[in-house]
Order: structure tokens, then sequence, then C-alpha cells
């Protein structure tokens, strides 16, 4: 973009004779096409970029947030208030709450990544806020392990369109480089939601009164939250930077800027040839084992870590207040790898290095001698969560073509469903109470993590450098940066690593 201390004039003049359909192309095409030239300084830039960030980070954390607190950490720790005596339920039939909650996620996340394309996108996530937050609220009179299923299924249905969705805003307005950061704060809700439930469970615990159970309180408290919360996307969420808030001036430096990101920002046909790429793209399949692997630890953990702990013969409310520190860990390690990755760019590095410490921990749950080194193993296995935001970075900066990043996404998660359904299954009644097995099968897990993590990154180096040597003397296409290009389609895209 120049020097950057200079004013940077931006010719967005299009050729009339082009032949490239109107809807074919990138919807930031037709905006710009439409709104002749803009000039602008770096700190008009970096004055937007603040402006952006206040208006659309913090709801995009309080939904992760939220769904967070709703998937996992509500039952999580009602699992320690009396919840499983009360419906009934013994290990196994617990281990079924998680399970099907991410089959229905995996099952619905190709129709609601297609449905994402067609719709407005903050709209469409602001209605799956607001019903997955009713039928959490409806857990609070569910009476016996059948309803608890019901639920759960519906649950993951609406839930399936929070990150896909997250992950496509946060390309439509972040530079690559800019993105691990924003994804990261985000992310942040993971490990801010187990410290807030943790505390709002342990003060819940202090409850005496006879017409309702601490664990109906709590699902009442996060669903009603959850429902006000997906009103308000709906309200003032916006769908693109061409439909925000944003003065004129401010949505063409918004648009303009990101051309360098050559990913595009929102196009509404699907294309069925972006589709199969997906399918024929290696980096696709090495993407699918690091996220399956990553997360059967990270599904065994965060539905698991309050049992865990309270088999080392704490009580019931030390343990609550015992499940904190591995909320700071996630915290922690969320900001410092996100930042990291942002700041040098590189991601698989990063990667490797968070995976790295959740390793350690499972080896310290799995044969730590004492007590306390099998705590600090269960804390460190935290950094393995940390792993998904750069991962999600990894494919909203490497996938370019709208349809193709909608798929792209809606695969991510569904290995994310997988991992998450593996990992549950992994603890089993008859392995109580040191489950041995299944910390083992954390430590085998995120080895293999790393192993593809490292042939990822040489991958986008083979690639990256297959172009170089390829597009020598090319001439740039005008546009090429909106016109909708996947990024096998586009020899100028270069991969991030």
């Amino acid at each position: 973009m120049g020097n950057p201390s200079s004013e940077k004039p931006i010719d967005i003049e299009m050729r009339k004779e082009t032949s490239i359909a109107s809807q074919k192309v990138d919807v930031a095409l037709d905006f710009l096409q439409s709104e002749g030239s803009i000039v602008f300084s770096e700190a008009d830039e970096k004055r937007l970029v603040r402006k952006i960030d206040w208006m659309i980070v913090p709801l995009m954390w309080a939904v992760y947030f939220l769904q967070y607190q709703d998937k996992i950490l509500t039952v999580n720790y009602a699992s320690v208030m009396g919840f499983l005596e009360d419906t009934g339920m013994r290990t196994n039939q617990f281990s079924n709450l998680a399970l099907v909650f991410y089959v229905s996620y995996l099952f619905f996340e190709l129709p609601t990544g297609y449905l994402m394309q067609r719709l407005p996108t903050a709209k469409y996530l602001g209605l799956n806020v607001t019903l997955w937050g009713l039928l959490t609220t409806l857990n609070c009179v569910a009476k016996n392990y059948l309803g608890l299923i019901v639920l759960r299924v519906l649950l993951g249905c609406f839930e399936s369109a929070v990150a896909p969705a997250l992950i496509l805003i946060t390309s439509m307005w972040y530079k690559r480089d800019e993105q691990p950061k924003r994804i990261g704060l985000w992310y942040l809700g993971t490990g801010t939601a187990s410290i807030v439930g943790a505390l709002v469970a342990f003060g819940l615990l202090f409850y005496t009164g006879d017409e309702f159970r601490s664990w109906q309180i709590m699902f009442l408290i996060f669903g009603l939250i959850t429902i006000a919360v997906g009103i308000t996307v709906i309200l003032v969420f916006p769908d693109n930077p061409m439909k925000s808030r944003l003065t004129h001036h401010e949505k063409l430096i918004a648009v303009e800027r990101l051309r360098e990101n050559r990913t595009g920002i929102e196009n509404k046909q699907f294309k069925w040839d972006q589709f199969t790429e997906v399918f024929k793209d290696a980096q696709t399949y090495l993407i699918v084992v690091i996220v399956v692997a990553m997360n059967v630890p990270n599904g065994a953990i965060s539905s698991f870590s309050a049992l865990l702990i309270k088999n080392f013969g704490f009580t019931t409310k030390e343990t609550q207040l015992l499940t904190i520190p591995g909320g700071v860990v996630s915290i922690i390690s969320i900001l410092s790898c996100t930042y990291l990755a942002g700041r040098y760019d590189q991601r698989c590095f990063c990667l490797i290095a968070v995976l790295g410490c959740g390793l350690l921990g499972g080896c310290l749950m799995a044969f730590a001698p004492m007590q306390a080194g099998k705590l600090a193993g269960n804390y460190l296995t935290n950094c393995v969560g940390s792993a998904l935001p750069l991962m999600y970075s990894v494919a909203g900066a490497n996938v370019a073509g709208h349809t193709k990043k909608v798929t792209m996404n809606a695969i991510v998660l569904m290995s994310f469903c997988l991992g998450n359904i593996l990992g549950p299954l992994t603890f089993r009644t008859e392995d109580e109470p040191d489950y041995i097995p299944a910390k083992i099968a954390i430590v085998a897990t995120v080895s293999v993590a790393i192993v593809f993590v490292i042939l990822l990154k040489g991958y986008y180096m083979r690639e990256n450098r297959r172009r170089d040597e390829r597009c020598q003397g090319l001439e740039h296409q005008e546009n090429s940066e909106f016109l909708d290009l996947t990024d096998k389609q586009n020899m100028e895209f270069r991969y991030k690593h």
C-alpha cells in the first residue's frame, strides 16, 4: 500500500468492458465500482480499526462466551451440583449428553454453512443465538435423561452456526495479520466462561431454597442472558462493512484496505466448483487431522475437568473454585499465542508451542505420582483448547473464494465436533476414578496434532515457493482481489503459515 506514512490514493475505476457478471464477483467490487475512489492515510486506517474493534469484538466475545458456557460448562458444573442424581444419570449417560450435542452439531454444519452464505450473516447468527438461549433455559425443567438428550440435540443444531459465522465475520473486517489477535479476543470467551461459570456455580451452592435446585437456577440465568444477547446481535450487529453504521468514507476505507487479503468479503452466490475444490485441496485433510486430534483432549477435559478434580478428594465447593485456574491458563495461553502469531506471522510455530504445553499437561495427568502434579496437568491441558483459535486463523487466512471459505469453515467445525465426540467416549464408567486410558489418549492425540502441524507448515512453504517460481513476470490481474477467486485459482495468493 506504499509508504505507510504517506497518503494512499486508490484507483478503483473498473473497465466497462468487463465480462464478469456482477453476481459472480465479491460484493465489495460492486460497492467500490459504484463509489469512485478513496484517499486515506495510515492514521485514518488505525482510527477505523479501533472503531471496528469496539463495534464488533465485544459482541463476538459475548456470543462465544455464552456458547462455551451453554454447551459445556453449565453441564460440567451441574454434574457436581446434584444434576446427575436429580436426573438419575450415570457417567456413561452423562458422556452421551456431550456426544449427541456434537453429533447434531456435526451433521448440521454444512447446511448451516449454506444458509449462512445465502442469508444475512449477522441476522442468521443472532437468530441461532436466541434459539439456543431458549433451549438452555428449558434445561432447568428437564427431569430425565431422555428430555435432556432432546434438548442437547437441538442445542447442537443452533450452536453449529456460531464459530463459522464468527470466523467469516472476522475475515470480512480484518487483514490477515490482524485476524489472529481478533480471533483470540473473541475466543477468550472460553477462558472467561470457565471463570465466571465456576464463580456462579460456587455461589449457587449456598442456595438453600426448596423450590428449585441450584443447577436449575444456573441454566435459567445463562439461558436468559443468551436470549438477550441474541436479540442484540439481530438488532445491532452489521452483516458486512457495506451495511454497517460506519460513515460512507469509513465504509470505503474498510473495504479497500482488505484488498491485500485476496480472500474477498462476501458473495451470496453458492458456487459448486468452489465447494468441490475444498475436497481436492491437500490442506483440507491436514487441517482435519490436526483439529480432530487436538479436540479429543479438549472435549474430554471441558466435559470432565470438574469430575477429575473432585476425584482428587476435594469437596464440591472446593472443586468449583479449583476449576478457576484452568480458565486463567486458558486466557493466558489464548492471548499469548494469538498475539505472537499475528505479531510475527508464525501461526504454525505458535500452534506447536501451545500444543506442547498441552502435551506436558497430559503427561502429568497420566503419569505424575503426586496429586499436585496431576492437578497441574489438568490445568495445563487447557492450553490445547487455545490452539483452536489459531486453527481458525489458519483456515480464515489461507482459503479464498466465499463458497470455499464457508465450506472450509464448516469442515473445520465438523472436525472439531468429531474430536469432541471421541474425547468424552474415552472416559468410561469402568475406568473410574483415575480414568488412566482417557489420559493416555490425551497424550497420544496431542502428539499426532503436533506432527501434522509440522506437515501443514511444510506444505504451505512448498506451495509458496512453487508459486514464486511459476509467477515470475506474471502480470497482475486488475481487481483480482475482489473477483471471488479461490486460493487455487489466484496464483498471486500466498499462504500464511
